[in-house]
């Protein structure tokens, strides 16, 4: 025989004693995935805004693409 609990979950050997630790489980995975979106967001944001501030101030990147190379030495 199966207990029903009220998420609509029946799982057989289930004790209504151990929801509370599921719960806390749960939340705690919530917490983790938040965290950890909340810290790639602002990683990302971090490292575009160094991108822009490296544009203005006319420190870009020193490696040019194939196709950029090729467009200025034909424009020499």
């Amino acid at each position: 025989m199966s207990v029903h609990h009220p998420r609509g979950r029946a799982t057989a050997g289930d004790k209504p004693g151990n929801e509370p630790e599921e719960v806390k489980l749960q939340n705690a995975s919530r917490q983790i995935v938040h965290n950890a979106i909340l810290q790639a967001v602002r990683q990302v944001s971090q490292e575009s805004q160094q991108r822009e501030e490296r544009t203005r101030d006319g420190r870009g990147s020193l490696q040019l693409g194939v196709g950029e190379l090729t467009k200025k030495h034909e424009k020499k």
